[in-house]
């Protein structure tokens, strides 16, 4: 089914890319972003390996090859004047993040709905890098990966957020397949809260050599029904991205957040993990914890 609104994606890392498949698996039209057209082709190869494995195709009815052709690419935020609805997924930095609203601000039609994807820093601090009368218009919608997978979206509004933004946000989500629920605009939401404390704990059992992370892992999946444990986690969306998060909870909300010294270690060391980085789970490549 075809829809009308035309949505667009700011960024084309493993977030980003996602985000714009599922919209396009359920019938919109999409135009994903990104600095440089090698990234882009980079992305629409990964959205093609997924929807060939049959990975969308399991979760959603539209999930087609056919569904790739209804995302189109730019390097040029100017071709979002005609966009009704926008997430922006990049760089989880506050500088990062202002530079691209400056740029939507200034293209996006008034009645645009702008979305950011952030996983930790507050919605009414990101909305204070658009204008006054766009603020009503800005929300938050924080994914989890795999996108294409994970069912959860929380929807968090500023502090100026119109209840009217917040509804139609929820709409989107459903839209897409996705369970949208409404969050409190603190850092980190509610999700990651609950998430780094098991992360932290996790790397202080292998500080102590209680465990593996392999062990650790697999007592997460078997003994508590997660679908993959907190170092396939960190290996899947870096650990990098996960001391960035842990240091700004931890400088709101103090010593429960305390990243370990262990994940400081392996990040100053380059084992973060990702597409082609050494992670935790490279035994090869673990660094002793002693």
């Amino acid at each position: 089914m075809e829809r009308k609104e035309r949505i667009g994606v700011v960024g084309a890392g493993l977030m980003g890319r996602e985000i714009a498949l599922v919209f396009a698996l359920a019938g919109y039209q999409v135009l994903l972003a990104d600095q440089s057209a090698e990234a882009l082709e980079v992305a629409i190869a990964r959205l093609r390996e997924i929807v060939d494995k049959g990975i969308a195709r399991a979760l959603y009815q539209a999930g087609d090859k056919g569904a790739l052709g209804r995302i189109a690419t730019t390097i040029d935020l100017a071709d979002f004047f005609d966009r009704d609805f926008v997430t922006e997924a990049v760089f989880e930095r506050e500088d990062v993040k202002a530079s691209v609203y400056a740029r939507l601000d200034a293209v996006c039609k008034p009645s645009c709905l702008i979305a950011t994807n952030t996983s930790t820093i507050p919605i009414a601090v990101l909305a204070s890098h658009v204008g006054a009368a766009r603020r009503r218009n800005f929300v938050g919608t924080h994914y989890f990966s795999p996108v294409s997978r994970m069912k959860l979206v929380e929807v968090v509004p500023g502090i100026e957020t119109a209840v009217k933004t917040v509804e139609v946000a929820m709409r989107f989500c459903r839209d897409v397949g996705k369970t949208p629920i409404v969050i409190k605009d603190v850092p980190g939401f509610a999700v990651n809260r609950l998430l780094h404390v098991l992360m932290i704990e996790a790397v202080r059992l292998v500080e102590e050599e209680v465990a593996t992370p392999e062990d650790i892992d697999a007592a997460c999946r078997l003994g508590l029904g997660h679908p993959m444990g907190p170092f396939e986690l960190m290996d899947l969306t870096t650990s990098s991205l996960c001391l960035q998060a842990q240091q700004i909870m931890f400088d709101a909300y103090g010593e429960r957040f305390r990243p370990r010294p262990l994940l400081k270690q392996r990040v100053q060391a380059g084992y973060i993990g990702g597409r082609g980085k050494p992670g935790w789970r490279n035994r090869d490549s673990n660094c002793d914890s002693s």
